[in-house]
């Protein structure tokens, strides 16, 4: 792998306007291409096998009218009055709500009895003749435009129900632009020269444009989720900076040693170029894997997520060493106040090294290594403890920002209706199978009604072939309450079995529990695949099992931030939330692969350095002492940007937005610090040189080690001594 990595860097650097073209080429042909085809994300939120989905597919083959998506036209007027005296302008929007594409029905609030009791709030049932994730956003523009005269008239007006929440525009806050901006602002600091600087940040844009390009593409060959582009450029934007910084720093490194600029680029790129393909690639495996949990939103979020960063990956590998050719001693001058960059190491035989604070406290870890082990570890497990009350439930419009349109219909339908109304489920009879007849319907209608967890039961419904019942049921509780899927479960126990519960309601509560069902089967497939590819890179068994189970510490970490900010509403006011609400049901698992992903970047970074060290001096405990030294500050660098990328999501209008920025830059925090300085260095230094051990069977199967090139020999602090061998003895160590 040194050898490619140095190839692909030397042919990039030689030909550094031929690269830069290539990906000028790729972006012009890319992007309007993209912006031609038109983005089409859908949220596929059917798991499959489920009874929901059978239903589904059995309403769409004999019952199209009632497969189709709903939505309501909601119109309030204030306290005292009552909509009644709103009618003409009501009436009117209904007339223009009938001429929107796609709509089947529409019904008159006052014809068909929908106004509360108080007659303040009615609403309008909207039927579309298609499916709520195959309504196009346009039509529910065109929805909204339908019924914007009636709020003129002194009417509050709002649009709800599944096919105005599936298809609601993800909002932005325009903070992560304030992101990058605070981004660069740290790599002036770290590098100490604006041009520097701004190398990661805009090899970042070039990956994010590029995989979002890929994205949008991809929308046309599969089912692609809305979240999925706000995801990958979430990622994106962390790894492409994390890699170009990763790169350039030991590029600079290595001329600060006596390199030419040539040469210090090419070793880089054996090097560092390695730790990115490698860091990369985990990250690839770990939202890739998203498609074993079978559910077609998490398997886009996955693919989408892997097309970004292995644009990064791309970036950093092809066009950065062609701009560092071009830059040439840019890179390398010029020194901001503060940012001096320190180095461990000094031109050969330049004498005694500058022994940094890492260096001295890895040491100072590494010579008492159980009590800050154990200190370490008691921190993340308390922090980890709020997830083991973890509530899951799939979010709905009650849990969206109320400047959302859905939103307020949502808390208008619960207050003129009950809070059930939000939550309407489908039961669906197939009268061709043994159970339910068409003159057991009635009875079963009433049974349903007994349930203490229905409010009402409607109409029942029956297809023109006469062979499918469908009948409207309202729980009497809201969506993502526990309550509701209780209600749920005894409903499908008490009715026979040519009877299925469906609606958004029962689809999403099935999707929540498939996701408990497969996250110990993704887990486990992540777990094995990084621990093999670990082993490939460090030739180690100890150190993967090691990075595992210090990856599995700090996710818990994070779960446990996000359960105690989210669902227990602790500093509830400083992060913008207007109320407590469970996790969403597909962000634990989503958050294993992103968060397993990036902590395995650091890992493979700080390790990496810490192979070479020890192949080196053959000390366990110095060379994780110098592969501190010398990685500490640009790992410190890298985690404080994601930091600052992940936490401008924190204050998006979007819950589910603000949950996955918190958990990530609290991962970030956690592994960069607690993890990378503490755990670490105590866990290399109880292991010694168990660390390293491979067994021979395994390590004449594994492909050979590239050679790499020789460098400048590392200093070593004075009073170092050297074994028979020539290794290093460090005084902390055995």
């Amino acid at each position: 792998m040194n050898r490619l990595t140095r190839r692909i860097g030397d042919a990039s650097a030689r030909r550094p306007w031929v690269t830069i073209a290539a990906w000028l080429a790729a972006l012009v042909l890319l992007l309007p291409l993209a912006a031609l085809a038109g983005a089409s994300f859908v949220d596929d939120l059917v798991a499959p096998g489920s009874q929901s989905e059978e239903a589904m597919d059995l309403l769409e083959e004999r019952f199209p009218e009632a497969s189709g998506g709903t939505a309501m036209a909601v119109f309030a007027v204030p306290e005292g009055q009552r909509i009644a005296g709103h009618r003409p302008a009501v009436e009117a929007a209904v007339d223009r709500i009938a001429e929107v594409a796609h709509v089947a029905v529409v019904s008159d609030p006052f014809t068909a009895g929908t106004v509360s009791p108080d007659g303040r709030i009615g609403y309008a049932r909207i039927a579309f003749d298609v499916p709520p994730m195959e309504v196009d956003p346009e039509d529910v523009d065109a929805l909204d435009a339908a019924v914007a005269p009636a709020r003129g008239a002194g009417v509050t007006a709002e649009l709800g129900g599944d096919v105005v929440f599936i298809n609601a525009k993800t909002p932005t806050s325009g903070a992560e632009a304030a992101g990058l901006l605070t981004a660069l602002v740290i790599l002036v600091v770290a590098f100490g020269t604006v041009t520097a600087a701004l190398v990661p940040v805009a090899l970042a844009v070039v990956a994010v444009a590029a995989g979002l390009g890929g994205v949008a593409l991809l929308s046309h060959a599969m089912d692609v989720s809305s979240a999925a582009p706000t995801i990958g450029a979430m990622i994106g934007l962390g790894v492409g900076i994390d890699y170009a910084l990763f790169i350039v720093a030991r590029c600079r490194e290595n001329r600060a040693a006596g390199q030419d600029a040539r040469t210090a680029l090419s070793n880089a790129m054996a090097s560092s170029g390695v730790a990115v393909l490698f860091a990369g690639g985990t990250v690839v495996v770990a939202m890739s894997a998203l498609a074993l949990t079978g559910l077609g939103f998490l398997t886009s979020i996955g693919l989408s997520t892997s097309l970004v960063v292995l644009c990064a990956v791309a970036t950093a590998l092809t066009l950065l060493p062609a701009l560092l050719s071009l830059l040439g001693e840019r890179v390398h001058q010029g020194h901001a106040r503060g940012g001096r960059w320190r180095l461990t190491r000094r031109r050969a035989g330049a004498g005694r090294p500058q022994e940094t604070a890492w260096w001295r406290f890895a040491h100072r870890v590494s010579g008492r290594p159980w009590p800050y082990l154990l200190a370490a570890c008691a921190a993340l497990v308390a922090l980890a403890l709020p997830s083991l009350r973890m509530e899951t439930g799939f979010p709905d419009a009650g849990d969206d920002a109320v400047s959302t349109t859905h939103r307020r219909a949502y808390d208008l339908l619960a207050e003129g209706f009950g809070p059930g109304f939000n939550a309407p489920l489908l039961i669906v009879v197939d009268l061709r199978e043994p159970g339910v007849d068409a003159d057991g319907v009635t009875a079963l209608s009433r049974r349903v009604a007994d349930d203490p967890g229905i409010a009402s039961v409607g109409e029942p419904q029956v297809s023109a072939a006469g062979d499918t019942v469908v009948l409207p049921t309202v729980p009497t509780t809201a969506p993502a309450d526990p309550a509701t899927a209780d209600t749920l479960v005894r409903v499908r126990d008490a009715v026979p079995g040519n009877v299925a519960v469906s609606g958004l309601t029962a689809m999403t509560d099935d999707l929540t529990r498939q996701l408990g069902h497969t996250l110990p089967v993704f887990v486990a497939a992540v777990l094995v695949v990084s621990f093999l590819l670990l082993t490939l890179v460090f030739r180690s068994v100890a150190v993967p099992l090691k990075a595992a189970v210090l990856n599995l510490l700090s996710i818990g970490a994070a779960y446990g931030v996000v359960v105690a900010v989210f669902q227990w509403g602790w500093l509830a006011s400083v992060f913008g939330l207007e109320e407590t609400m469970p996790i969403a049901s597909p962000l634990p698992t989503v958050f294993f692969a992103v968060l397993f992903g990036l902590s395995m970047d650091y890992e493979v970074f700080l390790l990496s350095r810490v192979r070479e060290e020890y192949d080196a001096t053959g000390d366990p405990v110095e060379s994780v002492a110098r592969g501190m030294a010398v990685t500490g500050r640009v790992i410190t660098s890298a985690a404080l940007i994601m930091t600052v990328v992940f936490l401008s999501f924190v204050v998006n209008p979007s819950p589910l937005v603000k949950m996955m920025g918190l958990g990530l830059a609290t991962a970030v925090v956690l592994d960069a610090t607690i993890v990378r300085m503490v755990l670490v260095p105590a866990a290399m230094a109880v292991l010694g040189r168990a660390a390293w051990w491979l067994p021979r069977w395994l390590e004449r199967r594994l492909p050979r080690r590239a050679p790499r090139s020789p460098e400048p020999p590392v200093a070593l602090p004075e009073g170092t001594a050297r074994d028979g061998h020539g290794h290093a003895v460090s005084p902390f160590s055995g």
